[in-house]
Parts: structure tokens; sequence; C-alpha cells
């Protein structure tokens, strides 16, 4: 069996132990006044053996060094010790990471926050040489009038030679003020740049520059329509119209082949539809196309993945697979054969990923003009992709004799299933003629928007790029101009200064982590004292730590453990650690101080101690034997009690800890039963309740009170058994009770005299009797005052009736300035229609003289009213001689068979206000 685990309670009994040993210790100091080097050995702990490897360091051992510092394999969330990939990551982000891999790899570009589209089609535009080179040959001064052409220059510049990884796309994009918080669609942005671009190089007068997008971009196409019946086109035929891409269907096909066949294909028209022939000059059936009539170098086809759903009115992205040649011959697909052979190869896929019309991200995968390699451009990452648009694992070998044209897919996925975020397959096609049998590799992909292809005549040779010094050298003729070489080179510099930088700030900061983490592990190694003889410091625990933890150490500090003798207090002894000579002199460089060597322990201090310890053991026992003659007065067990205290002051202290000294809280005994005259408060006040206690407590008490509060003896008055209550207090405490008494009759009375508007009950009314009106707002006041109770919830008095009522009168005209409230007549009586909108309430006669009596009203002010039952040929009457407005206050009001055509209204004697005739003249 194994041994159970005691050392926490082992520790607690030596903990224990060592506190009797220090007390026995300190009483003998107090009685004899002679302080030995062993008591000083034992009160300072200096006796107690080198601890070895517990968890913390302990505080009542001096010579315990553990816990400084983590273990050798260890570290901490912060400071010296934290790991160095942590201290390194405070350093702030490395610069060299951002570095390019090689002179040969492409750099990416920054996204802002959803400029992926535009950044797929920059890349996409770069890595064109032929139109790279048109923009750098472009004119300082027309740059300088075009923003936009000049910010672009300058990226192209950038992505060309600059040694980072990534570029900055933001100067370009703010140039053209898009909202980089909204996703656009790579087409249109595509279709607005080409569109801005011509109209800024329109100014150049470098030739290939000034028409650089028209020569490798637009083609054009015709919109044929021939008469079936004389078979001549119409005169718009003959029109031709450029075009920057083809824009495809994707729906139901399944290749590139199937959509230009589709987008060629010819459309009849007739019915509804007839096209009216101006040769024959009647409506005919015909036929409609497109033609193309001349094909630009760069061919490219705008995928129409987005589907438009009427009944939704939203796009619905199409992701099925859409099949596409690595290699393209165009040559059949002109309206007129072309003399030049018109062979594309594949050079760029634009990728949408994502499922929705309007969100996703854009990527785009390029090949590389001068290697053949592909790259995929995902913003600031780049990646090389091999000589498949895909990716190297994502292609097969497999073929298959395709005499019936069989087409073969093979695997286009790595081991998960994916290449790059698609799903993609490659299709091989083997065509077998007569004399050379030629292979045609297919792609898929379910994602693809945007296909460029470049003409294979345009294809220049591979070339390589080299970055010397400050200028940048293209061994296929594209080089940097100069006005972009020296913008590019002072870029590059300062980047490698960055770096540089970076470096050598890495390597110091690492380094002396390196040194501090050697010094703390030397200094705390020899730290420890093995024997009581030899010579040794003392330290601030506290400065220790925060020096064995800081990467940057304090000055030393021993200020916090020094008494005002200038010397190590007892109470200190816990702060404190001894040190070694040796240890001492490598910390002493720090400056700092006071030094405290073996013999500064503060005697003065000791002595002090010895007899606040001795006190202490003296009050406590004193104040247990008093908290039982506490318990006795509270448990009414004691019969000699001679002096008053507080009840509640009494409970409290008997539930405080046993302390070694007075606090705060033992002053103020008799505070609370002391009136302002300076006498013994009547019980009957409010929180004067109290009890008596014997002399010796008494005593207790006033002496705890006195050295607390020592110029206050106000809160420790003595009042012996015998005593008097304040004859004034009682006086007042007497007239305020008969006062309280008088009011609770009072109350009682017209609770009585008013039962029903007490309750708040409503009071069946009858007509032709007489009625009074009073405020709503003072009756609730009313209610709220005699239903309180005057103890726990005090309320209000109302105000005097008379000055309520006369606020309800113009003081002019003597006319009510409220609505009368409606009156409902129901089952036979009349009632007030409860609403929170009415102001006035009507009570009864008797009621109000009541009222008049309580509440200092005059009975003829009152305003009385009167229940009638108009028939409707009288309400117009009726209200108008009230001086009401011309419609009658109640029409919706039950009556009986008598009186179903006769309506209640109330007439009062105060004619009411009318705001139409009398406001005027107030």
């Amino acid at each position: 069996m194994s041994r159970p685990t005691t050392r926490s309670k082992n520790k607690r009994h030596r903990q224990v132990e060592n506190d009797d040993t220090t007390t026995e210790i300190l009483r003998k100091i107090h009685l004899t006044g002679e302080i030995t080097d062993d008591d000083v050995n034992q009160l300072y702990m200096i006796t107690k053996p080198v601890c070895q490897g517990c968890r913390v360091n302990t505080k009542d051992n001096p010579n315990c060094f553990c816990g400084l510092i983590p273990p050798p394999n260890g570290s901490r969330k912060a400071g010296l010790w934290q790991k160095m990939s942590d201290i390194i990551q405070a350093l702030g982000p490395d610069p060299c990471k951002d570095l390019r891999a090689s002179a040969y790899s492409p750099a990416g570009l920054t996204n802002l926050g959803a400029t992926c589209y535009a950044n797929s089609i920059l890349q996409c535009l770069y890595m064109n040489k032929s139109f790279r080179q048109g923009v750098f040959s472009v004119e300082p001064d027309v740059l300088n009038r075009h923003p936009v052409l000049d910010q672009l220059a300058r990226l192209f510049a950038q992505l060309h030679a600059s040694k980072m990884a990534f570029i900055d796309s933001a100067p370009f994009i703010k140039t053209l003020e898009l909202d980089n918080g909204v996703q656009q669609d790579s087409h249109e942005f595509l279709t607005l740049l080409f569109s801005l671009l011509e109209r800024c190089l329109s100014d150049s007068q470098v030739s290939k520059a000034r028409t650089i997008v028209q020569d490798l971009f637009r083609g054009s196409v015709s919109h044929v329509t021939t008469c079936s019946r004389c078979g001549k086109d119409s005169e718009a035929s003959s029109k031709m119209e450029d075009f920057y891409e083809l824009e495809l269907n994707v729906k139901g096909l399944k290749t590139l082949e199937e959509s230009l066949t589709d987008y060629l294909s010819v459309e009849e028209l007739h019915g509804d539809n007839q096209y009216f022939c101006e040769s024959c000059n009647i409506r005919v059936d015909a036929s409609r196309s497109i033609k193309l009539r001349t094909l630009p170098d760069v061919l490219n086809f705008q995928l129409k993945r987005y589907d438009f759903l009427q009944k939704t009115t939203s796009k619905k992205k199409i992701t099925s697979v859409f099949s596409f040649p690595g290699k393209l011959d165009m040559q059949g697909r002109l309206s007129k054969p072309s003399q030049v052979e018109l062979i594309y190869d594949l050079s760029a896929v634009l990728i949408h990923k994502g499922t929705a019309a309007n969100s996703g991200h854009y990527i785009a995968h390029i090949k590389d003009e001068n290697t053949g390699q592909w790259w995929e451009f995902d913003d600031e990452h780049v990646s090389n992709l091999g000589h498949h648009p895909f990716g190297e694992g994502s292609s097969t070998s497999n073929t298959k004799s395709n005499r019936s044209d069989a087409v073969v897919h093979s695997s286009c996925t790595g081991g998960d299933g994916t290449a790059n975020g698609n799903h993609l397959d490659s299709i091989q096609l083997q065509h077998e003629e007569s004399s050379v049998g030629s292979h045609i590799e297919m792609f898929s992909s379910t994602d693809a928007y945007m296909l460029m292809y470049n003409l294979s005549s345009k294809k220049n040779g591979a070339s390589t790029m080299e970055i010397e010094g400050d200028a940048v050298f293209l061994h296929d003729g594209i080089s940097l101009p100069s006005h972009l070489c020296e913008e590019i080179t002072n870029l590059n510099s300062s980047y490698v200064d960055a770096c540089e930088q970076y470096k050598l700030k890495k390597k110091r900061e690492l380094d002396h982590i390196t040194e501090r983490r050697q010094e703390v592990r030397s200094v705390l190694s020899e730290a420890p004292v093995h024997s009581v003889e030899e010579p040794f410091y003392w330290i601030s625990t506290d400065w220790l730590r925060q020096w064995a933890d800081n990467i940057s150490p304090p000055v030393l500090d021993n200020t916090s453990i020094q008494c005002s003798h200038g010397k190590i207090p007892l109470s200190k002894a816990g702060s404190v650690k001894r040190l070694s000579s040796g240890a001492w002199t490598k910390c002493s460089k720090y400056n700092g101080g006071p030094t405290f060597a073996k013999g500064d322990h503060c005697l003065d201090c000791l002595i002090d101690v010895a007899h606040t310890v001795v006190c202490a053991d003296s009050y406590r026992d004193r104040r247990k034997l008093m908290k039982e003659i506490a318990d006795d007065v509270l448990l009414a067990k004691c019969k000699d009690g001679a002096y008053y205290v507080s009840k509640a002051w009494l409970q409290q202290w008997v539930k405080r800890k046993n302390l070694d000294a007075p606090c705060e809280a033992d002053a103020g005994p008799t505070m609370s039963i002391r009136c302002p005259h300076g006498h013994l408060m009547p019980e009957q006040a409010a929180g004067a309740k109290r009890l008596l206690v014997p002399e010796k407590l008494w005593l207790f008490f006033y002496e705890d009170a006195i050295t607390v509060k020592p110029d206050d003896s106000s809160g420790c008055s003595t009042f012996p058994s015998d005593s008097e209550e304040c004859p004034e207090c009682s006086n007042t405490l007497s007239e305020v009770a008969c006062l309280e008494d008088s009011r609770r009759e009072m109350k009682l009375k017209q609770r009585q005299n008013h039962e029903k508007l007490a309750m708040g009950k409503s009071i069946p009314l009858s007509s032709n009797c007489k009625y009074y009106l009073l405020p709503s707002s003072w009756l609730s006041k009313w209610r709220s005052y005699v239903t309180a109770s005057s103890k726990h919830t005090p309320s209000m008095e109302p105000e005097i009736l008379d000055g309520v009522i006369n606020l309800l009168k113009c003081e002019k005209h003597s006319r009510l300035l409220e609505r009368p409230p409606k009156v409902a007549y129901k089952r036979g009586s009349f009632f007030q229609k409860s609403s929170t909108t009415d102001r006035l309430t009507i009570i009864t006669e008797n009621d109000w003289k009541c009222f008049c009596e309580e509440w200092g009203g005059t009975e003829e002010n009152g305003i009385s009213a009167i229940i009638e039952l108009c028939s409707s040929n009288d309400l117009a009457e009726c209200c108008g001689g009230m001086r009401m407005c011309e419609q009658p206050l109640d029409l919706q009001n039950e009556v009986n068979n008598e009186n179903e055509s006769r309506q209640p209204v109330i007439r009062t004697c105060a004619e009411v206000f009318k705001h139409s005739e009398t406001s005027k003249k107030l």
C-alpha cells in the first residue's frame, strides 16, 4: 500500500510549532530583556536548511530559492522565461518572411477586403508580356496626366522587380475609387478597365502603347440576318462590332466546343418573329447568326455561370462541370477562311469559388510564357502548379485511342479529392489520323469563370530575369524604364534595410535573453548559504523575484525591508532571502541598496515586537473571557448588570473574531443610546434598545473605545443602571406618539367616512341628483395618505381643497378648465367611465361636505354636477348650454327600453370652458 500524502498536514503542523517557538522566545525577551544569537537565528529562521526542489518559493525559509525560475525545459507566459517564439513575436512582424522566394517567382497582391476580383484580373494582365511591355513604354508625362495609368505602371513595376513576395495594391484600388468592402464581378471590372485604359493610352505617342489594348484583346463580330426568300443579308449585317471577350453559355453545355457552336448557331425567325426584308418589302422568314470577323491575339471567353431566376428575381450559380482544351483551333470558326494559322494556347483560368452569385472568392491560374509553368494567384499567396493548370498531381497519363472520338476522364484531384479548392478533372483526347496522331489535353472545372487563350504564333521564347544592384534586366527584351527603375530600386533598398534592421534587432534581443538567463541561473546556483557561520547578505524577496523574471533587470531596492532604525525588522523575516557573498557581489552591480549584512537585524524592533506579542496574548485572553460574559448578557443569564450599552452594538461585538488589539469597530458602545442632549435616550426611540452589562465588561469596553478614539468620548458615555432617561427627548417622543395616534385616528375616520372612495370602488349615480367633481390626482394622493402606515410607508398630506378646486376654474370667467368625465348607463344605474385620461372624478354630495370639513374646503366653492338624461334632439342644446364642443360627450352607452332614445350627460354649475370662444379672451 502506498503511503498517504501528508505533506500539507505536516507543513501546517510545522507552522504551528514554529509559531509556538517564536512566541516563547518573544515572551522570554520581554521578561528578561536579553537577546542571544540563537534567539536571532531562530526568529529570523537563519538555521533552516537550504530548500531543495519545493514547488513554490516558501516565505518562512530565507534559504529557499526554489520557484524563482522555471525548470530547464519550462517556460512562463511573460517576462524573461517565456517561449523564445513569443519573444520573437513581440518584436513585430518579420519583414524577411515577405521576401520573394526567387527572381523567377511571381509576386502576389494584397487583398484589401473584397478586392480578389480585381487582383485576379490584374495578375492576368501583368503575366501577359506584351501588355506589360506596352504599359512600361508609356511616357512619364502621359502617366502624370492619368493617375490610373500611372498607378498601374507602378504596380506592374513592383510585380516585375520588387524583392517582396506580395505587393500592396491599395494605391491602384484607391485611384480607381473602388469600394473594398463590396465584392464585384471580375468580368465587369475587366470591361470597364479596358475602356478606361483605352482612353488614357490614346494620349501616348508610342505606337505600341497607344493601341496595346485593341491590338491584344479586341476582336470583331457581325450580327447577320439573311432573308429566306431573296437570300440577301440586311444592311446592318455588314456592320462589325468590337468585343474584348466572347460570352458563352454554360447551362446545358459540357465543353467549350459546344458553347462556341451554340454561340455561332443559326436562329430561325418565323411567325411573330419574322424579319422585314427591305428588298422584298414584306415580312418574311429569315435566319440570324453571329459571325466572327476577326480574332485578337488574346482570346477571352466569359463563361455565363449565373442564371437569372424570374420567380425569385435573383441569380443562381451554375456549378456543372465544364471542359475546355489546352489548345484551341479557331480556324474553322471564322466567317471567312484565314491564311494565318489560328491555334490558341490556354494561358489563364479565372476561378470563382463559392456557390452564391453575389459573394465568393476569385483566384487565377496563369501560365508563365517564359517557362511554361502554371502558377496559382490567390491574393498574397502564389503557388507553383508545375506544367499543369491545376497542379502536377491532378493529371495522369491515361489515354485511349480515339477512333470514335472517345473521351477518357482521368483524375484531376489530389489525394483528398480536390485540386486547389476546385473539383477538377482532366480529359485527354487522342485523335488518330491517317498520317500523324495528335493529343488534345482537356481540362474541366465546376468553378471556371473566365478562360484566356494566347495565339501560339505570338508566343515569345523563354527568358529569365535578373535583379542586380539598382538595375533590372530582362533577357527577353522587357526592362523597366528609368523613371520606374529608380523608384523600385529605392523600394528594394528600403525593404532590404528593414530586413537587416529586424535581423540585428532579433539577434540583439535573443543574445540579451540568453545572457540574462545564464546570469540568473548562475547567481541563483551560488546564492544559498549553507552554514550559520558564513557571511551573508539580506535581500528583498520581491526585488529578487522581479530581477529573476524581467528581461530588463530593475535597480537593486532593499528599502521595502528596512525599518525606521535602518535595519531588518522581525516583521520582514518572511520577505527576505540570505545571499552568499559571491551572489551579492553579482547583484550589487545593479546599484541601489541599502546593503544589509549578517548582523543587520534590528534589536529595537525585536523588543517592541516582543512587548506587542505579550500584550496581544494578554488582550486575546481577556477578550475571550469578556465574550463569555457578553453571551450571558444576550441570553439574559447575567444578573449583576450595572451599565447600559447598545443592544445592537453588543450583538455585533460578539460576532467579531478574537483580535490581538482593539479595532475601529470597538468604538461607540453607547453612541446609539445617547441622546443629542448627552443623556440616556428613551428606549422607545428608534435604535435605542439597550442592555445592562457587568461593571468589568463595561470597563473593558470603555478601555477599548478610548484606545481607538482617545479624542472622542461621546461614543462611550457612561450610563449606570440608575440613569434617568432624557426628559426633553421623552416629552418629544410623547408628543410625536400622541400626534401619530391622532393622525391614525383621523385616517381611520376618513376611511370610514369615504369607504368606497378609499377602496377605489365605483359609485352608482342617479339622474337629477347633485354630485361634485374633484381632481383625480388629489383623490389618488388622499387615498395613498389614508391607507399608508406612518411607520413604514409615510405619505405626504394632500393639499388644501379650496386651492385645488380654484385651479380647475378659469379665474377670469369662472368656467371649468377641464372636461367633465364621461358617464355610462348600465344595468339601470349610472357609473363614471373608468379612464386613465379622466382628470376629474365624480363624488357624492355627502363626500364633498366631509372633505370640506377634513381638508379646508368651502361648500359653495365646489363644482356641482347633475346627471341628466337628454333625448337625442336635446343633446345639441344641452351640450351647447354647457359650452362644450358641439358633439355629445358619450353616445355609446347602454339604455333601457324606457330611455332607449335618451343619453346621460353632465350639467355643471360652473360653465365648461370652451376653447374656441374663450381662449382668445384669455
